[in-house]
């Protein structure tokens, strides 16, 4: 499997874009539990951090950027440049991770 390189700006040191393949992109949506919930607002009372949704963000979070160079693969990529992430409140006690970027192809800057 082809590693992907991502950087949230607009290049890579030490590469230069060749070739600019559109947009990447990758989401992951994850609902929340509703005993995992009552925990969580019990610890919120106390100022404590809310392990679970902490968890769950981090692994929505990968899911995505897994997803989002198996579509940058799919394009040709082996890079992804201006990464962004987006997150949302979906009704319904889910969260949405989106994340996007252009998928680039890049290659060694002479030198």
């Amino acid at each position: 499997m082809t590693a992907i390189q991502l950087a949230t700006t607009d290049s890579l040191p030490g590469q230069r874009i060749v070739a600019s393949l559109g947009i990447a992109r990758g989401t992951a949506i994850r609902t929340r539990h509703v005993i995992h919930d009552i925990v969580e607002s019990l610890r919120n009372l106390f100022g404590a951090e809310l392990d679970h949704y902490v968890k769950m963000l981090a692994e929505a979070r990968e899911q995505a950027l897994d997803r989002l160079r198996d579509d940058a693969r799919r394009l040709g990529a082996n890079a992804v440049v201006g990464l962004r992430f987006e997150f949302s409140r979906i009704p319904g006690g889910a969260a949405e991770v989106f994340v996007y970027g252009t998928a680039v192809r890049v290659e060694p800057t002479a030198g």
